[in-house]
């Protein structure tokens, strides 16, 4: 089974880079947060994307069923049937589901900020969209990058404290959850059919835009960092319909995942962790915690009986058909075929996750198992089930 640690992919790869140690002692037990601070793309929206759109009047999929019809039993503009990771975070905190900036009438009162704020919208980037509109790519990319979401962030904070010393208390008492972001830097050119080395190109690229967003915040007042990594891209039912191939040599026979896409994943994992190395070491006042997102859900793969996947584990739950249930051409929505259990399921849409997925990632990161340095948030009211 796959270890959050290291796995011997991880181990391999990490032989053939310039050696530099990972952080991983123990973090310091962390305190209770009165908030989250969220930014990143589709894995972490409660609604971003589904308000903008239907202020532009061009709504998204993610706003009808069966999108969030396991939990909330309608719509929410999260792409899930359910819950996200950032919303099993605010119930282990304590805390209100994190409100999207973007409200129902387009926009929301500081009032409705004091417990948390997400900035994540689907689709989004790490890199700027102009930068993708000098590669022929504007029309797909939103105009919602890091940079964006980060710089809403700075002219709403006033509004959140009175004061610059208040401002950097009341986000040293945040939890920053930075990501995951970095993904539809790659998704965008992988599916319109650019080469492995254009896009591996992208990755120290997207990594400084990482960087600086968490030196930003740091600077700011923030005190704990959360940082997920990539997704094992190559077990995704989108990338295994897009990039079918007759020779069995490029999966593993021991997941039917790809092999060079899951490298692809590691090397920006890999690449992210040093960053977040050398982060600790100008910072070390700031909490910066690595999540395993890779490992935590690999293990799915791996043994999917042990975690109830048993309706398919490279299938997507609700989709167009075809060996994986994905088409591109018929994405889910109403008329899509829709298993019948979603918890069985590990893929909801192809690109997404299910709620059973995510609350299965979310454990792994709460008890530690996929954090670097081992995540410890000491506060006597948490628990998960």
């Amino acid at each position: 089974m796959a270890s959050c640690m290291a796995s011997s992919l991880f181990q391999k790869h990490l032989l053939l880079l310039i050696a530099l140690p990972i952080v991983i002692s123990s973090s310091p037990a962390l305190r209770c947060h009165d908030s989250i601070i969220s930014f990143g793309d589709s894995l972490a929206d409660t609604g971003n994307l589904l308000h903008i759109s239907r202020s532009e009047g061009r709504p998204t999929h993610a706003g009808f069923l069966p999108y969030g019809e396991t939990y909330f039993r309608r719509p929410t503009g999260r792409f899930s049937d359910g819950r996200l990771v950032i919303d099993f975070v605010a119930e282990w905190l304590g805390l209100p589901y994190v409100a999207p900036y973007y409200g129902d009438d387009g926009g929301r009162s500081a009032a409705d900020f004091g417990k948390g704020v997400n900035f994540a919208v689907a689709g989004a980037t790490a890199l700027d969209a102009g930068f993708f509109e000098g590669r022929g790519m504007g029309n797909s990319v939103p105009n919602e990058s890091l940079g964006v979401q980060l710089g809403l962030f700075k002219e709403l904070l006033p509004s959140l404290c009175d004061t610059s010393s208040d401002c950097k208390e009341f986000l040293g008492k945040s939890l920053v959850l930075l990501g995951e972001i970095g993904g539809n830097d790659y998704n965008y050119p992988f599916f319109m059919g650019s080469h492995l080395e254009e896009i591996q190109d992208l990755v120290p690229l997207v990594l400084e835009e990482i960087v600086s967003a968490i030196s930003e915040l740091i600077d700011l007042g923030a005190e704990t960092i959360l940082v997920p990594g990539n997704f094992p891209i190559g077990c995704l039912p989108a990338y295994l319909t897009e990039f079918q191939s007759s020779d069995k040599e490029e999966y593993d026979p021991s997941t039917g995942c790809l092999n060079w896409l899951n490298e692809f994943s590691q090397y920006h994992n890999e690449q992210l962790q040093r960053k977040l190395n050398h982060l600790r070491e100008l910072h070390p006042q700031a909490n910066i915690i690595y999540i395993d997102y890779y490992n935590a859900a690999l293990r799915f793969y791996e043994s999917p009986d042990k975690f109830g996947f048993d309706g398919g584990i490279l299938r997507a739950c609700c989709g167009g058909g075809g060996t994986y249930n994905y088409n591109s051409s018929a994405l889910c929505n109403s008329n899509a075929r829709v298993c019948d259990d979603p918890s069985a399921y590990a893929s909801w849409d192809g690109i997404h996750f299910t709620e059973a997925a995510y609350r299965w990632i979310f454990k792994s990161m709460a008890d530690g198992s996929c954090t670097v340095p081992k995540l410890d948030i000491s506060c006597p009211s948490l628990a998960f089930e």
